[in-house]
């Protein structure tokens, strides 16, 4: 994985695309080896089109994982996530659309349970950042598009999958440091982020009896679409180089912890939140 410290100066209109990113981010798509850990089983990963859950998408299909990849609108970035997952010898949907809306995330459910029969595996990844200098620059509209994208979303995808789900299913959430030490300029987010950390220990104990296992991912600083797309070009620059490894993390460095929480290997961790953050302590 590389170890400058430093980004070049950029910007990019959210959400962001991959193809724009420099340098363009390592999700896995020469480093990821399988072992079968995933066989036969079929994932949904919402925001699977790029960042995180790009990385994902190639390390669960290469564990032998069907998948099906929610995102937003970015076609490009989908195909080309997509295409790797059949070069895996894995099956893909690609299904576009907004995951506010509780009509798309029954869809989502029920285009897995229609092409595939099962589903094993959901990966609440996508997530709304924006950053503001003020408080008063935060409007309620943005606070609430943050809160139901990053919170409401994932517990509409939960609650639709639940129907599906059997003794041994795993749902994964992606929180943050955010969580644990959060940033003025970054209120919505950070706030949404404790939100998913709380349900994912809530829902764990809900669903112990069921068998379903909940945990989490909390990464650090990654280099993905959202950070050009989300924050100022100075900013960008130095993004990741005050963590403890003194360099930005890279998506494929957070696909192992989503292959651990998916597969039999973590049996038993349930409500557990798996940190991957440069050496940033979550207290």
């Amino acid at each position: 994985m590389p170890q400058n410290n430093q980004l070049p100066r950029q910007q990019q209109t959210p959400p962001g695309f991959t193809s724009e990113m420099r340098p363009v981010p390592d999700h896995g798509e020469e480093s990821y080896k399988g072992s079968g850990e995933l066989e036969g089983r079929v994932a949904i990963i919402t925001g699977g089109d790029s960042g995180i859950g790009r990385a994902v998408a190639i390390a669960f299909a290469r564990e032998g994982a069907h998948v099906v990849i929610s995102y937003l609108n970015e076609d490009e970035d989908a195909e080309s996530t997509a295409e790797l997952i059949r070069q895996a010898g894995c099956r893909v949907l690609a299904i576009p659309g907004d995951i506010t809306n509780e009509e798309h995330c029954q869809e989502l459910v029920d285009s897995a349970i229609s092409e595939f029969g099962r589903l094993d595996i959901l990966v609440n990844n996508a997530a709304f950042q924006r950053t503001y200098k003020s408080v008063e620059e935060i409007s309620i509209a943005e606070w609430e598009t943050t809160l139901r994208t990053n919170v409401t979303a994932p517990f509409m995808l939960a609650k639709a999958a639940l129907k599906h789900m059997k003794r041994g299913a795993s749902i994964i959430n992606t929180t943050s440091i955010q969580s644990r030490d959060p940033s003025g300029a970054l209120l919505a987010y950070a706030t949404s982020k404790g939100a998913i950390s709380n349900f994912t220990a809530g829902l764990a104990q809900a669903l112990a009896d069921k068998g379903i296992r909940v945990n989490a991912v909390a990464p650090g600083p990654i280099w993905t679409p959202l950070i050009p797309s989300t924050m100022p070009p100075e900013k960008v620059e130095t993004f990741g180089s005050d963590t403890p490894l003194g360099r930005v993390g890279q998506p494929a460095e957070l696909a192992g912890a989503y292959v651990l929480l998916a597969s039999d290997a973590a049996s038993y961790m349930t409500g557990a939140v798996i940190a991957v953050t440069g050496g940033e302590i979550m207290i």
